[in-house]
Protein backbone atom coordinates (compact mmCIF):
# COMPACT_ATOMS: atom_id res chain seq x y z
CA UNK A 1 0.00 0.00 0.00
CA UNK A 2 1.45 3.07 -0.90
CA UNK A 3 2.30 5.80 1.75
CA UNK A 4 0.09 8.97 1.77
CA UNK A 5 1.11 11.93 0.69
CA UNK A 6 2.51 14.85 2.88
CA UNK A 7 0.07 17.30 4.00
CA UNK A 8 0.48 21.26 4.99
CA UNK A 9 -2.37 22.23 7.62
CA UNK A 10 -3.04 25.67 7.51
CA UNK A 11 -4.56 26.87 10.62
CA UNK A 12 -5.96 30.69 10.30
CA UNK A 13 -6.90 32.30 13.82
CA UNK A 14 -7.11 35.85 15.90
CA UNK A 15 -7.96 35.71 19.78
CA UNK A 16 -9.62 32.14 19.45
CA UNK A 17 -8.77 31.64 23.24
CA UNK A 18 -9.23 27.89 24.40
CA UNK A 19 -10.53 27.08 20.60
CA UNK A 20 -7.32 27.67 19.09
CA UNK A 21 -6.01 25.05 21.45
CA UNK A 22 -8.28 22.61 21.37
CA UNK A 23 -7.83 22.84 16.98
CA UNK A 24 -4.52 22.53 17.53
CA UNK A 25 -4.60 19.48 19.48
CA UNK A 26 -7.10 17.68 16.97
CA UNK A 27 -4.58 18.30 14.08
CA UNK A 28 -1.60 16.83 16.20
CA UNK A 29 -4.05 13.77 16.80
CA UNK A 30 -4.72 13.27 12.92
CA UNK A 31 -1.02 14.19 12.38
CA UNK A 32 -0.41 10.69 14.19
CA UNK A 33 -2.34 8.72 11.46
CA UNK A 34 -0.76 10.61 8.77
CA UNK A 35 2.88 10.64 9.27
CA UNK A 36 4.17 13.63 6.75
CA UNK A 37 1.89 16.62 8.37
CA UNK A 38 3.63 19.91 8.52
CA UNK A 39 1.50 22.62 10.63
CA UNK A 40 1.14 26.11 10.16
CA UNK A 41 -0.65 28.91 11.98
CA UNK A 42 -0.95 32.02 10.74
CA UNK A 43 -2.10 34.95 13.29
CA UNK A 44 -3.76 37.79 12.37
CA UNK A 45 -2.88 40.41 15.21
CA UNK A 46 -3.86 38.45 18.34
CA UNK A 47 -3.75 39.95 21.51
CA UNK A 48 -3.93 37.08 23.55
CA UNK A 49 -1.42 34.34 23.54
CA UNK A 50 -1.88 32.30 20.39
CA UNK A 51 1.06 32.59 19.28
CA UNK A 52 2.83 31.13 22.34
CA UNK A 53 0.20 28.15 22.04
CA UNK A 54 0.73 27.59 18.20
CA UNK A 55 4.59 27.24 18.90
CA UNK A 56 3.93 25.05 22.11
CA UNK A 57 2.41 22.65 19.69
CA UNK A 58 4.75 22.15 17.01
CA UNK A 59 3.62 24.71 14.46
CA UNK A 60 5.54 27.02 12.14
CA UNK A 61 3.87 30.38 13.27
CA UNK A 62 3.77 33.55 10.85
CA UNK A 63 1.97 36.57 11.65
CA UNK A 64 -0.26 38.31 9.19
CA UNK A 65 0.71 41.92 8.90
CA UNK A 66 -1.92 43.80 7.24
CA UNK A 67 -3.45 47.34 8.56
CA UNK A 68 -6.80 45.23 7.37
CA UNK A 69 -6.69 41.65 8.09
CA UNK A 70 -8.79 39.23 6.16
CA UNK A 71 -8.93 35.02 6.35
CA UNK A 72 -7.66 35.10 2.30
CA UNK A 73 -4.61 37.14 3.46
CA UNK A 74 -3.72 34.86 6.26
CA UNK A 75 -4.54 32.34 4.08
CA UNK A 76 -2.43 32.93 1.43
CA UNK A 77 0.34 33.33 3.72
CA UNK A 78 0.08 30.12 4.54
CA UNK A 79 -0.32 28.31 1.54
CA UNK A 80 2.94 29.83 0.62
CA UNK A 81 5.16 28.36 3.33
CA UNK A 82 3.41 25.39 2.86
CA UNK A 83 6.27 21.97 1.71
CA UNK A 84 3.91 19.94 1.29
CA UNK A 85 1.76 19.25 -2.64
CA UNK A 86 -1.28 18.94 -0.32
CA UNK A 87 -2.72 21.98 1.87
CA UNK A 88 -5.63 21.60 4.37
CA UNK A 89 -6.95 24.96 5.80
CA UNK A 90 -8.55 25.07 8.92
CA UNK A 91 -9.99 28.34 11.27
CA UNK A 92 -8.66 28.39 14.30
CA UNK A 93 -12.13 28.00 16.00
CA UNK A 94 -12.57 24.15 14.58
CA UNK A 95 -11.51 20.42 15.16
CA UNK A 96 -10.47 18.10 12.71
CA UNK A 97 -12.01 14.81 12.19
CA UNK A 98 -9.21 12.49 12.46
CA UNK A 99 -10.48 10.13 9.74
CA UNK A 100 -10.98 13.26 6.85
CA UNK A 101 -7.66 13.39 5.60
CA UNK A 102 -7.14 10.08 4.59
CA UNK A 103 -9.89 9.56 2.70
CA UNK A 104 -10.14 13.24 1.03
CA UNK A 105 -6.48 12.37 0.20
CA UNK A 106 -7.73 9.43 -1.75
CA UNK A 107 -10.27 11.61 -3.39
CA UNK A 108 -7.20 13.49 -4.87
CA UNK A 109 -5.76 10.42 -6.45
CA UNK A 110 -8.34 11.58 -9.41
CA UNK A 111 -6.13 13.95 -10.83
CA UNK A 112 -8.42 16.61 -11.87
CA UNK A 113 -10.09 16.99 -8.37
CA UNK A 114 -8.41 20.40 -7.19
CA UNK A 115 -10.17 20.53 -3.57
CA UNK A 116 -11.97 18.24 -1.62
CA UNK A 117 -14.14 19.12 1.87
CA UNK A 118 -16.88 17.52 4.17
CA UNK A 119 -19.62 18.01 6.33
CA UNK A 120 -18.88 21.22 8.98
CA UNK A 121 -21.09 21.02 11.99
CA UNK A 122 -21.73 22.31 15.23
CA UNK A 123 -19.75 21.24 18.11
CA UNK A 124 -23.02 22.80 20.43
CA UNK A 125 -25.89 23.04 18.24
CA UNK A 126 -27.98 23.59 21.30
CA UNK A 127 -25.74 26.11 22.56
CA UNK A 128 -28.86 29.19 21.26
CA UNK A 129 -31.67 29.16 19.25
CA UNK A 130 -28.76 30.59 16.77
CA UNK A 131 -26.31 28.23 16.90
CA UNK A 132 -29.02 25.88 16.37
CA UNK A 133 -30.41 27.03 12.98
CA UNK A 134 -27.14 27.45 12.32
CA UNK A 135 -26.06 24.16 12.26
CA UNK A 136 -28.24 23.32 9.39
CA UNK A 137 -27.08 25.59 6.93
CA UNK A 138 -23.61 23.72 6.81
CA UNK A 139 -25.13 21.13 5.36
CA UNK A 140 -24.63 20.26 1.90
CA UNK A 141 -25.29 17.42 -1.03
CA UNK A 142 -22.29 14.99 -1.82
CA UNK A 143 -20.63 15.83 -5.18
CA UNK A 144 -18.95 17.72 -6.82
CA UNK A 145 -20.10 21.35 -6.29
CA UNK A 146 -19.41 24.98 -7.58
CA UNK A 147 -17.33 25.80 -4.29
CA UNK A 148 -16.18 24.93 -0.92
CA UNK A 149 -15.85 26.71 2.74
CA UNK A 150 -12.94 27.75 4.60
CA UNK A 151 -12.28 24.24 5.61
CA UNK A 152 -10.74 22.30 2.63
CA UNK A 153 -8.01 20.10 1.26
CA UNK A 154 -6.27 22.11 -1.79
CA UNK A 155 -3.46 21.16 -3.97
CA UNK A 156 -0.89 23.13 -3.60
CA UNK A 157 0.07 23.87 -7.55
CA UNK A 158 -3.45 24.42 -8.50
CA UNK A 159 -3.39 27.39 -5.56
CA UNK A 160 -0.04 28.69 -7.15
CA UNK A 161 -1.40 28.45 -10.36
CA UNK A 162 -4.44 30.25 -10.10
CA UNK A 163 -2.87 33.42 -7.98
CA UNK A 164 -4.68 32.12 -4.04
CA UNK A 165 -7.26 33.92 -2.41
CA UNK A 166 -7.97 37.20 -3.15
CA UNK A 167 -7.45 39.05 -0.29
CA UNK A 168 -9.29 42.21 -1.39
CA UNK A 169 -12.61 40.42 0.14
CA UNK A 170 -13.44 40.26 3.71
CA UNK A 171 -15.52 37.29 3.32
CA UNK A 172 -16.61 34.82 0.33
CA UNK A 173 -13.24 34.28 -0.60
CA UNK A 174 -13.54 30.36 -1.16
CA UNK A 175 -16.32 30.37 -3.68
CA UNK A 176 -14.64 33.16 -5.44
CA UNK A 177 -11.21 30.91 -5.67
CA UNK A 178 -13.02 27.97 -6.51
CA UNK A 179 -14.71 29.95 -9.57
CA UNK A 180 -11.10 30.53 -10.50
CA UNK A 181 -9.86 26.84 -10.03
CA UNK A 182 -13.26 25.56 -12.08
CA UNK A 183 -12.48 28.12 -15.42
CA UNK A 184 -8.79 26.20 -14.50
CA UNK A 185 -10.67 22.63 -15.24
CA UNK A 186 -10.49 21.72 -11.32
CA UNK A 187 -13.27 19.98 -9.61
CA UNK A 188 -14.34 20.83 -6.17
CA UNK A 189 -15.55 17.77 -4.37
CA UNK A 190 -17.67 17.71 -1.40
CA UNK A 191 -17.55 14.14 0.31
CA UNK A 192 -20.12 12.79 2.51
CA UNK A 193 -17.97 12.37 6.17
CA UNK A 194 -17.25 14.36 8.63
CA UNK A 195 -14.58 16.82 8.26
CA UNK A 196 -14.67 19.11 11.46
CA UNK A 197 -16.73 20.64 14.06
CA UNK A 198 -17.20 24.01 14.84
CA UNK A 199 -17.46 26.82 17.85
CA UNK A 200 -19.92 29.05 15.96
CA UNK A 201 -20.72 30.65 19.45
CA UNK A 202 -23.76 33.41 18.34
CA UNK A 203 -26.10 33.37 21.74
CA UNK A 204 -27.53 37.32 20.98
CA UNK A 205 -29.93 38.45 18.03
CA UNK A 206 -27.17 40.80 17.57
CA UNK A 207 -24.51 38.16 16.32
CA UNK A 208 -26.73 36.70 14.55
CA UNK A 209 -27.37 39.81 12.28
CA UNK A 210 -24.06 40.79 11.93
CA UNK A 211 -23.35 37.80 10.52
CA UNK A 212 -26.12 37.78 8.03
CA UNK A 213 -25.62 40.97 7.02
CA UNK A 214 -21.76 39.60 6.52
CA UNK A 215 -23.18 36.96 4.23
CA UNK A 216 -24.88 39.32 2.24
CA UNK A 217 -21.97 41.22 1.65
CA UNK A 218 -20.19 38.68 0.30
CA UNK A 219 -22.49 37.69 -1.66
CA UNK A 220 -22.74 40.89 -3.66
CA UNK A 221 -18.94 41.21 -3.66
CA UNK A 222 -18.28 37.94 -4.59
CA UNK A 223 -20.81 38.20 -7.65
CA UNK A 224 -20.15 41.27 -9.14
CA UNK A 225 -16.50 39.66 -9.35
CA UNK A 226 -17.50 36.38 -11.17
CA UNK A 227 -20.29 38.45 -13.57
CA UNK A 228 -17.58 39.82 -15.51
CA UNK A 229 -16.25 36.46 -16.27
CA UNK A 230 -19.61 34.91 -17.19
CA UNK A 231 -19.82 32.50 -13.95
CA UNK A 232 -23.44 32.42 -12.62
CA UNK A 233 -22.78 31.76 -9.00
CA UNK A 234 -24.52 33.79 -6.72
CA UNK A 235 -26.48 35.65 -9.26
CA UNK A 236 -29.84 34.28 -8.80
CA UNK A 237 -29.19 34.37 -4.89
CA UNK A 238 -28.80 37.76 -5.16
CA UNK A 239 -32.30 38.40 -7.12
CA UNK A 240 -33.81 36.21 -4.41
CA UNK A 241 -32.47 37.69 -1.20
CA UNK A 242 -34.11 40.86 -2.55
CA UNK A 243 -37.55 39.59 -3.24
CA UNK A 244 -37.71 37.49 -0.22
CA UNK A 245 -36.72 40.47 2.03
CA UNK A 246 -39.55 42.75 -0.11
CA UNK A 247 -41.97 39.63 1.21
CA UNK A 248 -40.84 39.78 4.84
CA UNK A 249 -41.25 43.36 4.73
CA UNK A 250 -44.60 43.40 3.57
CA UNK A 251 -45.63 40.68 5.83
CA UNK A 252 -44.51 42.99 8.63
CA UNK A 253 -46.12 45.99 7.66
CA UNK A 254 -48.66 45.31 6.08
CA UNK A 255 -50.67 44.45 8.90
CA UNK A 256 -51.87 47.71 10.19
CA UNK A 257 -52.87 49.81 7.31
CA UNK A 258 -55.09 46.95 6.26
CA UNK A 259 -56.55 46.29 9.01
CA UNK A 260 -57.57 49.91 9.18
CA UNK A 261 -59.40 49.85 6.40
CA UNK A 262 -60.85 46.61 6.10
CA UNK A 263 -64.56 45.78 6.51
CA UNK A 264 -63.53 42.07 8.14
CA UNK A 265 -60.92 42.57 10.47
CA UNK A 266 -61.29 39.50 11.82
CA UNK A 267 -60.76 37.88 8.10
CA UNK A 268 -58.04 39.90 7.33
CA UNK A 269 -56.05 39.15 10.48
CA UNK A 270 -56.47 35.33 9.72
CA UNK A 271 -55.07 35.73 6.40
CA UNK A 272 -51.76 37.95 6.93
CA UNK A 273 -51.16 35.26 9.75
CA UNK A 274 -52.04 32.27 8.00
CA UNK A 275 -49.33 33.64 4.84
CA UNK A 276 -46.22 34.11 6.73
CA UNK A 277 -47.14 30.41 8.60
CA UNK A 278 -47.68 28.49 5.52
CA UNK A 279 -43.78 30.05 4.30
CA UNK A 280 -42.38 28.79 7.23
CA UNK A 281 -44.20 25.66 6.87
CA UNK A 282 -43.11 25.07 3.44
CA UNK A 283 -39.63 25.97 4.01
CA UNK A 284 -39.32 23.00 6.90
CA UNK A 285 -40.89 20.61 4.89
CA UNK A 286 -38.03 21.38 2.17
CA UNK A 287 -35.38 21.09 4.88
CA UNK A 288 -36.74 17.73 5.89
CA UNK A 289 -33.34 16.09 4.25
CA UNK A 290 -31.13 18.25 6.74
CA UNK A 291 -32.93 17.69 9.86
CA UNK A 292 -35.55 14.88 11.53
CA UNK A 293 -36.27 17.08 14.35
CA UNK A 294 -39.56 19.25 13.10
CA UNK A 295 -39.15 21.61 15.85
CA UNK A 296 -35.28 22.10 14.51
CA UNK A 297 -36.76 22.47 11.13
CA UNK A 298 -39.50 25.25 11.77
CA UNK A 299 -36.83 27.40 13.36
CA UNK A 300 -34.71 26.82 10.98
CA UNK A 301 -37.58 27.80 8.60
CA UNK A 302 -38.27 31.27 10.35
CA UNK A 303 -34.24 32.24 10.39
CA UNK A 304 -34.20 31.14 6.73
CA UNK A 305 -36.58 34.20 6.27
CA UNK A 306 -35.45 36.62 8.60
CA UNK A 307 -31.91 36.60 7.74
CA UNK A 308 -32.62 37.72 4.50
CA UNK A 309 -33.54 41.21 5.74
CA UNK A 310 -29.77 41.78 7.08
CA UNK A 311 -28.41 39.95 3.87
CA UNK A 312 -30.16 42.82 2.04
CA UNK A 313 -28.78 45.52 3.73
CA UNK A 314 -24.96 43.89 3.53
CA UNK A 315 -25.55 43.68 0.05
CA UNK A 316 -26.96 47.44 -0.05
CA UNK A 317 -23.80 48.24 1.83
CA UNK A 318 -21.51 46.21 -0.72
CA UNK A 319 -22.95 48.57 -3.85
CA UNK A 320 -22.45 51.84 -1.28
CA UNK A 321 -19.25 51.25 -0.67
CA UNK A 322 -18.31 50.13 -4.11
CA UNK A 323 -20.02 53.12 -5.60
CA UNK A 324 -17.77 55.29 -3.32
CA UNK A 325 -14.88 53.47 -3.53
CA UNK A 326 -14.04 52.32 -0.20
CA UNK A 327 -12.60 49.05 0.99
CA UNK A 328 -14.52 48.16 4.13
CA UNK A 329 -13.11 46.44 7.12
CA UNK A 330 -13.65 42.91 8.20
CA UNK A 331 -16.81 42.04 9.62
CA UNK A 332 -16.61 40.41 12.82
CA UNK A 333 -19.27 38.99 14.85
CA UNK A 334 -17.48 36.83 17.68
CA UNK A 335 -15.94 37.77 20.88
CA UNK A 336 -12.41 37.71 21.69
CA UNK A 337 -12.71 34.23 24.13
CA UNK A 338 -10.46 34.84 26.70
CA UNK A 339 -8.04 31.55 27.50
Amino acid sequence: MNPLPGVSIVVIGRNEGDRLTRCLASVQAASRQLGNVELIYVDSGSTDDSLRVARAHGALTLMLRDGQPSAAAARNLGWQAASWPFVMFLDGDTILDPGFLPAALAEMRQEDVAVVWGHRRELQPMQSVYVRVLDLDWIYAAGDTAFCGGDALMRLDVLAAVGGFDATLIAGEEPELCSRIRAAGGLIRHVDLAMTLHDLAITTAKAWWQRAFRAGFAYAAVAARLAGRGDQLWQDELYRTRRDAVLVLLLALLPVPLLLVSPWPVLTLTALLTMPLLLVLRSAARARWKSPDLGTRLLYAVHSHLQKLPILLGQIAYARDAAAGRARAVIDYKKVQPR
